[in-house]
């Protein structure tokens, strides 16, 4: 099946259901904070090996205490699609793992 763009409607029904998450242009985002910097690098390697699981790669940036995301396809013109709302899902049920908030 082919990736295809959502629609607007389609974007705002799969952030319904993922807290924190939020649509900033074109890119799925959200950022969370984690106890330490030794938690939070370990909460990076663990989405990175989830994306390399799916073969879907988000811009992940490590800060002191915290994680950021953005994601969107770029294969269907750096647009949102069910890849991306797949992936923070999936993020979103580590990051728990992790004591992420």
């Amino acid at each position: 099946m082919a990736v295809k763009p959502l629609s607007q409607q389609e974007i705002e029904e799969g952030l319904a259901g993922l807290p924190g998450w939020s649509l900033d242009g074109d890119l799925l985002t959200r950022s969370y904070r984690l106890g330490t910097h030794f938690a939070a690098t370990a909460m990076v390697v663990h989405i990175a090996q989830v994306q390399e699981e799916s073969d879907h790669h988000s811009d992940l940036t490590l800060g002191y205490n915290t994680v950021s995301l953005s994601v969107n396809t770029h294969s269907v013109g750096g647009r949102v699609t069910e890849l991306d709302l797949a992936l923070a899902r999936r993020v979103e049920e580590l990051a728990q793992g992790h004591g992420a908030h």
